[in-house]
This record gives C-alpha cells, sequence and structure tokens, in this order.
C-alpha cells in the first residue's frame, strides 16, 4: 500500500530562487529553511512525488508562479554546517543535525501566475486553516489539502 500524495506550498523569493531558476536546473535542494515547523513538514510530512505549488514572495506580485514535486525524502540541509553560508548553525553537527530539506523537481509553470489578491477572493472557500491568508503567517513551506490544490489551481485559468 502506498502513502497517499501530499500537497505543499513553498515561497521563495524571485531574487534568491525562481520558477524560472527551478526550470532551468530541474531539480534543486530546498536550502536554508529555518523555522521548526516548515523543517518538520519536510523532514515528517513530505514524501517523493508530492505536489509543490511554488510561490514568490517578496516580490511586487506575489503568488503562485509554477508547480513542483518533491523529488527526494528529508536530508540534512548541508548549508547548516557550512561557516561560509548565511544559513550556518553552529549548535547543528553531522551526528545531530537541526535542518533538513527536501530536493524539489519542476513541474511546470503556470499559463499565468495566480496573485496572493486573486488567492484572497477564495478565502471561504479555502478556509481558516489554509495558512497562506492568514494574518501573521510567515512560513515558508505549507500544508495544503487536495480541495485547496484544486480551487488553487481552478484559478489559473479564471
Amino acid at each position: 500500500m502506498t502513502a497517499r500524495k501530499r500537497y505543499w506550498l513553498m515561497k521563495s523569493e524571485p531574487t534568491d530562487f525562481s520558477i524560472d531558476d527551478l526550470e532551468r536546473v530541474g531539480t534543486e535542494p530546498w536550502t536554508g529553511v529555518r523555522n521548526y515547523q516548515a523543517r518538520n513538514f519536510m523532514r515528517n510530512g513530505m514524501q517523493v512525488g508530492d505536489g509543490v505549488l511554488f510561490y514568490h514572495s517578496n516580490t511586487k506580485v506575489p503568488g503562485i508562479y509554477g508547480i513542483a514535486e518533491v523529488a527526494s525524502p528529508a536530508y540534512p540541509d548541508p548549508t547548516q554546517f557550512d561557516p561560509r553560508s548565511k544559513y550556518h548553525d553552529a549548535q547543528a553537527t553531522r551526528e545531530e543535525p537541526r535542518w533538513f530539506l527536501v530536493d524539489v523537481r519542476f513541474v511546470r509553470r503556470l499559463e499565468r501566475p495566480i496573485p496572493l489578491d486573486l488567492i484572497r477572493t477564495r478565502a471561504d472557500d479555502l478556509g481558516e486553516e489554509f495558512a497562506l491568508i492568514r494574518k501573521g503567517s510567515r512560513l515558508s513551506v505549507l500544508p495544503v489539502t487536495p480541495a485547496q490544490w484544486k480551487i488553487l489551481l481552478a484559478l489559473e485559468k479564471a
């Protein structure tokens, strides 16, 4: 019996790593997550083949720009061990890593981006548990239910 496919929204600032970058490289480690809840989603929740909504944050038009998929099981984020990295964590050791990541593989670019303002118009359908539109939510990795996934992708054609 195989595990049920799950869905996620992963945020990246396009000046750091964009959907264009993911399309160019194909597959990329999702490095630099330094929030325990987001780490736990990657470490404990994500499985190879899970769907990912690729979200551009901190940009003129924040929104969903593409679809990716989880391409590897979680493993320790190597940037935590590199003193030259902005993601270095002096308390992390190879024996007891603190931060984990998954590799993410490009699937497709959306026909047109789904802006956050449009997503907010569907707040009632998405439900209160949808953290992206909840005030104060700053997580870079968020779970998405299958129903939310369908609602969001339907906005691509809206």
